[in-house]
């Protein structure tokens, strides 16, 4: 069954233009096309036009129609303790918020009782998402709500462990549901449900798909190739394209990344895609040109590709650029064959610092990159398959989580409404990008 329009052109309708309503974006593919943006920061820094008090979270903020929705945590007992070998208890809310984008003043807040019982127990991790009047929101410990936009009413609820029988993944339910037409996809687990799709209004079961025993952390691609739409899900134990319409399998290839790692969402260019994550797992798959098949194009290895954990890469122009897990660098990676082409820490943890995870999220404007770092720093770069050259920063807000003795900020921002939209685990900040006159 084919759908009437190429996937794309939904995508264009989902939000408006200076909208950022998801992750990565009105369109899924972190760029931010609005215009009238700064092409250099002031040498007396950007004006910061709010900030806003919120709790701990690892999810980024979602706006929409003028507002902003964000997920946190207020704990009431327990202690954070990250550490990759182990659960800790934290007792408190999950609560979903939606803010003024202007002002940043609360409209409303849903909030409910949820015990944590998690390695790096700080917060919900997935932004919400908003369309058509309804947000939905995945917590950590598996609660999946559709709320409506403007009241904060809860329409339709899951919950991943009580209606499917599974544990909570070591750190955390992590996929962001992806809304398409009138279905949202969603990343659970178990036996034949690691991925199901739900009608958006009803929350009536459509379709599930696929087993995998946990359902990894990342979020599904949905693309278009070969004048058909494939729905993408990489799981711990591989990566697949699959009919949105039914579920049905196109093509499966085995990729297993260390520790049940699936994190990033799968980044197409051309007839390629591709997927990596810790423990030298890399994969590029070359997709069918003439139906919805594929098959493995390359593999990586220790001297080769980039190994992406916690944010997703922007491929452009036959090149990845991602930041590697081992070596906390950002990358550039030729898709052809694998090879890097120049590696730094610059940008990500800084040239004077070591440490593995390294963390940077980019976002396309124009012919540049915005880049929020795990230090709370803003940059403005360029990006070729020669050289990674900066142009501005600007320290948006303190990292006040940690990892491996380093404070951290791990937080995909917003770009809308000319303005950046960025958090951390006490504030919600909205920092003004607007081109003065």
């Amino acid at each position: 069954m084919k759908y009437a329009l190429p996937i794309f052109l939904f995508l264009t309708a989902f939000a408006a233009a200076d909208d950022w309503p998801q992750w990565l974006g009105p369109n899924r593919d972190a760029v931010w096309s609005e215009t009238g943006i700064v092409e250099r920061f002031p040498d007396s820094g950007l004006p910061v036009k709010w900030r806003k008090p919120v709790g701990l979270g690892y999810g980024g903020p979602s706006v929409a129609g003028g507002k902003v929705y964000l997920m946190d945590y207020q704990p009431s007992s327990g202690n954070i303790v990250n550490r990759p070998s182990g659960r800790y208890r934290l007792e408190g809310k999950e609560r979903v918020l939606c803010l003024d984008a202007e002002t940043g003043e609360l409209i409303w807040k849903h909030e409910y009782e949820r015990l944590y019982y998690l390695s790096y127990p700080g917060g919900p991790r997935c932004a919400p998402t908003v369309v058509d009047g309804k947000v939905y929101t995945l917590g950590a410990e598996g609660d999946f709500l559709c709320l409506d936009a403007e009241t904060g009413q809860v329409l339709w609820s899951k919950n991943y462990r009580q209606e499917y029988g599974l544990a909570t993944p070591v750190w955390g339910f992590s996929s962001h549901p992806v809304v398409e037409g009138d279905t949202v996809y969603c990343i659970v687990g178990g036996e034949g449900s690691a991925v199901i799709a739900y009608d958006k209004d009803s929350g009536e079961e459509k379709w599930r798909a696929l087993s995998s025993p946990e359902p990894g952390y990342g979020t599904p691609a949905l693309i278009e190739h070969a004048g058909r739409n494939q729905l993408v899900v990489w799981h711990p134990l591989s990566i697949n394209g699959l009919d949105p319409a039914t579920g049905k399998s196109f093509w499966s290839i085995p990729l297993k990344p260390g520790y049940g790692m699936a994190i990033m969402t799968p980044r197409k260019e051309g007839n390629l895609l591709f997927a990596s994550a810790i423990g030298n797992v890399a994969a590029m798959i070359k997709l069918d040109d003439q139906k919805p098949a594929a098959s493995l194009h390359w593999r990586g290895n220790s001297r080769n590709a980039v190994y992406c954990v916690n944010s997703t890469p922007f491929l452009q122009e036959g090149v990845i650029y991602g930041c590697n897990v081992e070596s906390s660098e950002l990358m550039a990676v030729r898709m052809e064959d694998g090879q890097r082409l120049w590696a730094t820490k610059q940008p990500t943890i800084g040239l004077e610092n070591s440490g593995r995870h390294g963390t940077a999220f980019l976002v396309k404007h124009e012919n540049g990159f915005f880049i929020f770092n795990e230090t709370g720093d803003l940059i403005l770069a360029d990006l070729s398959p020669d050289r990674y050259r900066e142009i501005s920063r600007f320290h948006v807000l303190e990292p006040t989580n940690e990892v491996f003795g380093r404070p951290c900020v791990w937080s995909h921002p917003a770009f809308a409404l000319k303005s950046c939209f960025a958090r951390n685990d006490r504030e919600l900040v909205c920092v003004d990008l607007a081109q003065k006159p």
